[in-house]
């Protein structure tokens, strides 16, 4: 044994440090959690029936008055629909007439006081119940009580007739059961009727008074009631009936005898354990105030057990995927120890076949932190520059050529030429010689000179001459006014600046108005040390969103060209001069857009 323990500890002094410090960090973290779990697997499935059936009392116990509050609404309207003066005179000790009693209902509005009691959703409907002798049929046609009163017959045979007529009862809440299938089907799902008796001279004549309502509210209390699936609650009154139920199968396979229930819920005021057609189920029961009906609450034990197994699954996936979670924590714990020195030897090793590579940055700012750090700064500040460079060179390539891309558009050309050939054809050789000498002109300015600057006097012609070529396609529908100051024609600006700016003006300005017309003003000043060129337009204008991407290199025109000669000349001015320069736009959609260039001041050479 001892030599066991020996060879064991040996194995563990030889493992990596890493490795080491993974295992401890390991059994850590999974020794309480497996000695939890098997600790409360045996007590799991009593502490869901325990915590369910906790619930569903606490639940039963609200729940069983709000039955109890539709029962005194119900038991309310009945006492008010007696106080009205019609039934204080038909039912009084007072002998009436059909004539006195239609005349009472009148007076009263008994019609309305009996609808405004029927508020459709609890009270469905009311109605009173009579044989009446041949000669006093007036209430049944009358137009305060016809729609209220009903022959006897039309309930004669109804299980709750049948009560009555045995004279043992003289009010009765009534289950859809005891209720006809046509009185149903017309007044509602349940009733409370009460027996009274009209006077008349001639005679007394027997009568019911029949609150109908429905049964839905107490399904929704019921089905409320219930937090776990597979069970069932249900009311059933005296008689062994059912009321109402959350569903009226499960209530079948789970029904307990009336007396059963009622010295059940005598006995104890919690959960009992009992067997139902071999099923083993907790059931609760609650009295309903004011009536002789219970509520009962049947919990299967199925559900319970698949409950606490679900729970148990879960439980596993959990362990699992904390333990998942744990490894890799141990692991990542474990290099952060180990990892980084071995990796600080690694990559000074590299600096000798390359370029220096920055580490990630360290996350603990001990001794090796502090190593990295200063390795880091050096790396990233060499690399910072050699980026910059490059990528300076490379942004200023590309935008320089989409910009003279984007201005030599051959379309422009092949638009020019066609209107030129269209000038020769119809004879106008004085237009056609000053269209090809404005066209030789604009693309002198475009590709002769090598340089990249230019004056703001020579690109104020070059867009002169766009302009000009424009309108003598659009015959003169742009005015183009300049109003840039003589003292600042000299100022360098570079090449092929304001082109681009026009002519999208031009084309996704003023040429989308429905006249096809417009103004372009050109104006520049001097701002501090930078000088300021404004190209304004009364076009169409920059709807928000678009207004947001133009200088982003993504945005599109409303005609679907894209912004990109806009965003090149935009990025090109920032390479050359730094980020505050450039284009910035603002617009008015409907009325026009400013466009602001900004460069520093400075003097052709």
């Amino acid at each position: 044994m001892r030599h066991f323990f020996s060879s064991v500890r040996q194995h563990y002094g030889d493992l990596h440090l890493q490795t080491k410090i993974t295992i401890v960090l390991m059994l850590v973290v999974t020794v309480p959690v497996l000695m939890l779990g098997i600790f409360f697997y045996g007590r799991l499935y009593d502490m869901v029936v325990s915590y369910t059936i906790r619930q569903e009392q606490d639940t039963s116990a609200k729940t069983s008055p709000m039955v109890g509050d539709i029962i005194r609404q119900i038991l309310d309207v009945n006492a008010e629909l007696n106080s009205l003066p019609f039934c204080a005179a038909a039912f009084g000790p007072e002998p009436v007439t059909p004539d006195g009693l239609a005349e009472t209902a009148a007076s009263g509005d008994f019609r309305g006081q009996t609808e405004r009691l029927t508020d459709g959703d609890l009270i469905t409907a009311i109605r009173i119940y009579a044989d009446l002798p041949d000669q006093d049929q007036l209430l049944f046609r009358h137009e305060a009580t016809q729609d209220i009163f009903r022959p006897l017959s039309a309930v004669r045979g109804t299980y709750w007739h049948g009560i009555f007529s045995a004279g043992t009862v003289r009010e009765l809440f009534c289950p859809s059961f005891y209720l006809g299938t046509r009185e149903r089907a017309e007044n509602g799902d349940i009733a409370y009727i009460q027996a009274a008796e009209i006077r008349f001279p001639d005679g007394t004549v027997p009568c019911y008074l029949a609150v109908y309502f429905s049964a839905e509210p107490f399904i929704r209390i019921l089905t409320d009631n219930l937090k776990l699936d597979g069970g069932v609650s249900y009311i059933m009154n005296e008689r062994n009936t059912l009321v109402a139920s959350s569903d009226a199968s499960l209530s079948g396979i789970y029904w307990l005898n009336y007396d059963t229930i009622r010295s059940s819920a005598v006995s104890s005021n919690n959960f009992i354990e009992r067997t139902i057609l071999e099923n083993r189920v907790y059931a609760g029961f609650y009295s309903i105030p004011q009536t002789e009906w219970y509520m009962v609450t049947i919990l299967p034990s199925a559900p319970l057990i698949r409950q606490s197994n679900t729970i148990m699954v879960q439980y596993i996936l959990f362990y699992l995927a904390f333990l998942v979670v744990a490894f890799l924590l141990s692991i990542f714990l474990a290099r952060s120890v180990t990892g980084r020195i071995s990796s600080v030897i690694d990559q000074m090793r590299q600096v000798r076949q390359g370029p220096p590579v920055p580490m990630e940055d360290p996350r603990y700012h001990d001794e090796v932190g502090d190593l990295i750090d200063t390795y880091n700064y050096m790396t990233r500040a060499m690399d910072q520059l050699m980026k910059e460079q490059a990528q300076a060179a490379e942004d200023l390539r590309i935008a320089e050529f989409n910009s003279l891309q984007a201005q030599i558009n051959p379309h422009f050309l092949y638009n020019t030429m066609d209107m030129i050939n269209w000038l020769a054809q119809q004879g106008r050789t004085s237009e056609v010689s000053d269209s090809v000498q404005a066209l030789s002109r604009f693309y002198r300015l475009t590709l002769s000179r090598k340089q990249s600057i230019s004056t703001i006097d020579q690109e104020e012609e070059h867009v002169s001459i766009y302009v000009r070529l424009q309108n003598m396609r659009f015959h003169g529908s742009i005015s183009f006014i300049s109003d840039i100051p003589d003292e600042l024609l000299g100022y360098q600006i570079p090449k092929l600046t304001l082109q681009p700016v026009i002519e999208n003006a031009v084309l996704h300005g003023i040429l989308e108005k429905d006249s096809k017309s417009g103004t372009i003003v050109l104006t520049c000043w001097m701002e501090g040390e930078d000088i300021v060129i404004l190209v304004s337009d009364d076009g169409v204008g920059i709807p928000p969103q678009k207004l947001a991407t133009i200088l982003t290199g993504d945005g599109k025109s409303s005609s679907g060209g894209t912004n990109i000669a806009v965003y090149n000349t935009h990025r090109r001015l920032q390479i050359l001069y730094g980020e505050e320069y450039g284009l910035s736009y603002s617009s008015v959609p409907g009325r026009g857009t400013d466009v602001q260039i900004r460069i520093p001041a400075r003097k052709a050479q």
